[in-house]
């Protein structure tokens, strides 16, 4: 199979998530900006998690440019990523209605955390295939990011229970 075809279902359900998610956005039942102010951890909750999305989005659009073949193993390996960011739009949802309350936060900080394993996979996967001295494999180098965001992920999800902005941070860090 070639990448494209993997890429434009990739595409689609990362549509449908961003699309479950806005549709949890609830109007006010004020007519007036004070009504949005309750809204408001909703809202950053979505804005963070459309960010999370759009840069899963853009780097798994580079990564599968870079890829000349898909296998068996990557098309699973992008099925548990995809599996990993289609929980999002929950997490999110509950965070955000509960004041980022501790428990929703942590779970929040979980899904990011198996989101970036599964990612790696993925990366891992084409990198197999396509040998270690692809594009892939030369783009990713030694990949610090992509080593400490799990860690910091796995940090923020104890700190939820300690304070929530810890918990962000660990979270917001590329930002």
């Amino acid at each position: 199979m070639d990448t494209g075809r993997l890429e434009a279902f990739s595409d689609g359900v990362l549509a449908i998530i961003i699309t479950i998610m806005v549709l949890e956005l609830k109007v006010p039942h004020g007519a007036d900006f004070p009504a949005l102010w309750s809204l408001l951890p909703v809202f950053l909750s979505y804005v963070l998690s459309f960010v999370y999305l759009g840069i899963y989005w853009n780097n798994h659009h580079h990564m599968l440019q870079v890829a000349s073949r898909v296998s068996g193993s990557i098309l699973w390996a992008n099925l548990h990523l995809l599996f990993w960011l289609s929980l999002v739009p929950f997490v999110t949802g509950w965070m955000g209605e509960n004041n980022f309350a501790p428990a929703p936060t942590a779970l929040y900080g979980v899904v990011l955390l198996i989101a970036a394993i599964a990612y790696w996979i993925l990366q891992r996967a084409i990198i197999a295939e396509e040998g270690e001295s692809s594009l892939l494999a030369a783009a990713v180098g030694s990949d610090l990011k992509g080593k400490l965001s799990p860690v910091l992920y796995a940090v923020a999800i104890p700190s939820a229970f300690v304070h929530e902005g810890i918990s962000g941070g660990c979270t917001c860090w590329w930002r």
